[in-house]
This record gives structure tokens, C-alpha cells and sequence, in this order.
């Protein structure tokens, strides 16, 4: 699939206003269209949850923050207004559009934004020059994707993560929660109601190394 042609927009890191409030729907709702099963929502996601998933993070211990299907950026750019100077966001995503939007909308040398599967995700970290990441994020929506390929990504994603570290799921459905539950010491459910439509929220933290034994 051919990737969309876009110009670099000169737009600072604060909110640019409506404008590129309804370029972002524009371009979500199209690739919703397109790709119904790689988005979990014809809408983009709202303030409320974009705070309220990003409040369970520890910005200042977070040197690399990874991003699952970051889309237009709603959640982009809320990560590298929090993020720390030194600190690096890894956004992978499988749509070619997103990746070209998203490479024309930001210049900020935190970002590093990757053309790929989520599945792939510690080659991605490798190439990134880290080892671990401190916090993942994704918006994928698990229900729809093919037989394994959900049950792989978490496996991946729980190795990726340093011991401590935590996966943030955002999901229009409870299913993720039989693919994280048996790999992850613990997990959180709660719900969003001031989002279209209302989310779920998941917080799946990979236990800490056990102590020896004595």
C-alpha cells in the first residue's frame, strides 16, 4: 500500500487548534474505512483517556517509552509533551499512512517512528539502540486480529518490558485480558465513560525478579 504524500508542517509542540483537530479525524476516519480492522474506533480518543492512561506513568524514570499503533498521534503527542528531554518514544505501526502522517506532523528528535508489526518489538528496541522498554501503550485491537497473533504480541511485549515495567491497554472489549492474565503478575481493569465509545483501560505490569530463595 502506498503511502500518502504529505508536507512537513512547521506546528509547535502545543495544541494547533481545530484545524489539525479535524485533519487528524479526517485522516482516522479514512484509514477506519480502509483498514476496519486495524482500528478499534472511527473516532479518535479523547482527552479524558488519553490523561487518564498517560497519569500511570512515571515520566521521570521513563528513558523509553513504546507505542503500539499510534495512528494520527492523539496519543503522540500527549507522550512527548510528558516525556523527558533524554527520554525516547518508539512508535511502530503497521499502516504505511500513519507512518507517513505521523513523520510529517512531528519533528522531534525523541520520536522514532517505525513501519512494522508490534510482534517485532524488541528488534525495534534493539535498533533503537536500548534494551528494554519502560512502559508500552497500545490501542490495538486485539479482538480482530488473526488466530495467535494477539497471544504473540503480548508474550513479546512482557519480554520487552524491564522487570517493573507496565503494558497500557486501551480496548473497546474485555478480550485482551485472556491474553495478558496468564503472563503478567498483575493487571488492572477499569473503565473510561467519557470516551466514544466508552474504553476499557488495562494496566499489566511484569512482576519484579524473584528474590533467591533463602
Amino acid at each position: 500500500m502506498a503511502s500518502i504524500p504529505l508536507k512537513k508542517k512547521n506546528i509547535p509542540g502545543a495544541n494547533p487548534g481545530a484545524g489539525r483537530f479535524f485533519q487528524q479525524w479526517g485522516m482516522f476516519f479514512r484509514q477506519f474505512v480502509k483498514h476496519p480492522g486495524m482500528i478499534g474506533s472511527v473516532m479518535p480518543s479523547s482527552a479524558a483517556l488519553v490523561n487518564r492512561m498517560l497519569d500511570r506513568v512515571d515520566w521521570h524514570n521513563t528513558h523509553l517509552f513504546v507505542e503500539y499503533g499510534p495512528g494520527v498521534g492523539t496519543f503522540t503527542q500527549a507522550i512527548l509533551d510528558r516525556l523527558h528531554p533524554d527520554a525516547t518514544l518508539l512508535a511502530i505501526d503497521l499502516n504505511l499512512d500513519f507512518v507517513a502522517y505521523l513523520e510529517a506532523q512531528f519533528d522531534d528528535p525523541r520520536l522514532k517512528v517505525v513501519h512494522g508489526s508490534a510482534a517485532d518489538v524488541r528488534r525495534f528496541i534493539r535498533e533503537a539502540g536500548h534494551s528494554q522498554a519502560d512502559y508500552i501503550l497500545s490501542g490495538i485491537p486485539f479482538s480482530t486480529l488473526s488466530d495467535g497473533v494477539g497471544a504473540a504480541i503480548c508474550a513479546e511485549t512482557r519480554a520487552a518490558l524491564r522487570p517493573g515495567g507496565a503494558f497500557l491497554v486501551y480496548q473497546y472489549s474485555r478480550y485482551v485480558r485472556r491474553l495478558i492474565d496468564p503472563i503478567f503478575g498483575r493487571v488492572s481493569d477499569e473503565l473510561e465513560w467519557r470516551n466514544i465509545p466508552p474504553c476499557r483501560i488495562f494496566c499489566a505490569v511484569r512482576e519484579e525478579a524473584l528474590a533467591q530463595a533463602a
